[in-house]
This record gives structure tokens, sequence and C-alpha cells, in this order.
């Protein structure tokens, strides 16, 4: 159970950290009406919150294996 959580959150992580802008095409781009691109916050928080699932990943992955 707890190797299936890492590696959910390393993938949802790897995701939200290298690639924001393919989060946002999927979740946010149909409520706005010009749809150009992602703001620069947006990108940052999204980055953040990779961030913040790639370390739970870790943590996971830590208390799995000691």
């Amino acid at each position: 159970m707890t190797l299936t959580i890492a590696i959910i959150f390393s993938l949802v992580g790897l995701l939200m950290f290298i690639t924001p802008s393919v989060l946002w095409v999927i979740t946010e781009k149909w409520k706005t009406s010009d749809a150009t691109e992602p703001s620069a916050l947006y990108r940052f928080s999204v980055r953040i919150g990779g961030a913040a699932c790639l370390v739970i990943a870790a943590y996971a992955t830590y208390v799995l294996f000691v």
C-alpha cells in the first residue's frame, strides 16, 4: 500500500513540477474565456505543490524501507 502511494505521488508530483502547463490545460483552461496560457503565479504554485508531492513520495518510500 505504501509503495502504491509513493508511486502515485511521484508521478503526480513529477507532472506538476515539470509541466504545470499540461495540468492547466487539463483542469483550468475551460474556466477562462481567452484560454491563452497559465499565469506565472499558477505555474509557481503548481510547482510548489509538485515539490510537496515529491517530498511525500520520498517519505513514503523511506517509511517502506526503514
